[in-house]
């Protein structure tokens, strides 16, 4: 006789479905192969990740404290380095991750508890799982361990997205972006304490669109939707051509890269703590009010 399964066993294999059947947007063997052919010229395109690196290294300098084991989530060309730390380095792309560890941001195995910082620089917005890459960064965490992350999100691209719409309606090229609020929220949920999220933007000009898609590709960000299309000649030149019309008096194109920066702690006793809602001792009416009665 069959034996019936107890209600543990039934949540157990729902909570599987529901895992399996999540849809992803990302194409994550395309986005592997996409990694190993930027590896190939990675230095000519990697200018974002460098200014990523800059500004976490800017973070990093403000936490008066030593950090000697160290986790590098979508590692690259492995330029990121810290004196006196052992670096763990993880990508997605076989040939970055040659001497690292292969895995997906969102689904790599280290031990709980193992590492004082976690930095991820540059891909976090074209993994499918951001909550669950941000919740395996902060469960590596050692108690009050820092993370710090960056990417690409905010208004990135707005420049070519108008292009595309214009020149290919209808049809998604360009994959959705996490503002700085949501990214704010991602920490939360992923358990971080102290979240900062914050954005620095930076503004490239182009001669044409084939200069940016060239970077784009060179950066292994090109599109990794699950449901892209292949790009006609007759499609490519309306988007050149649209992307062309917005050039400014020197025949110049100006395009967006909002550069979301994330700082999060583990959890650790001691920690300074955010005031409970509803506490605060003082009306903020009262206090305004009083400001206004102020003699000149």
């Amino acid at each position: 006789m069959a034996r019936t399964p107890s209600c543990r066993e039934r949540g157990r294999s729902a909570q599987a479905a529901a895992v399996t059947t999540t849809p992803e947007i990302f194409d994550r063997a395309a986005r592997r192969l996409r990694r190993d052919r930027a590896a190939r010229d990675w230095a000519s395109h990697a200018f974002l990740r460098d200014m990523m690196l800059d500004g976490i290294a800017e973070r990093l300098a403000s936490v008066k404290r030593e950090f000697r084991a160290v986790l590098d989530l979508g590692s690259a060309d492995g330029a990121f380095g810290l004196p006196g730390a052992v670096i763990t380095r993880i990508d997605a792309g076989a040939r970055f991750a040659a001497g690292a560890v292969l895995a997906d941001e969102d689904r790599f195995d280290v031990p709980p508890a193992s590492y004082d910082l976690v930095i991820s620089a540059g891909v976090l917005d074209t993994v499918n799982d951001v909550p669950g890459a941000l919740t395996l960064a902060r469960r590596a965490l050692k108690p009050d361990g820092v993370f710090l992350g960056a990417f690409l999100g905010g208004n990135s691209l707005s420049t070519l997205r108008a292009a595309l719409r214009e020149a290919d309606p209808g049809v998604a090229r360009a994959h959705p972006m996490i503002d700085v609020r949501s990214a704010g929220d991602l920490l939360v949920r992923a358990g971080f304490a102290l979240p900062v999220a914050d954005v620095e933007t930076v503004t490239v000009r182009y001669a044409s669109v084939f200069g940016l898609i060239g970077d784009l590709r060179g950066m292994g960000a090109s599109n990794l939707l699950v449901d892209r299309r292949p790009l006609r000649r007759d499609t490519l030149a309306r988007i050149s051509d649209a992307f062309a019309a917005r050039a400014d008096a020197d025949g110049r194109v100006a395009e967006r890269f909002d550069i979301v920066f994330l700082t999060g702690w583990a959890p650790a006793p001691g920690q300074p703590q955010p005031a409970r809602r509803g506490s605060a001792t003082a009306s903020l009416t009262a206090a305004l009010q009083k400001g206004l009665e102020q003699p000149d």
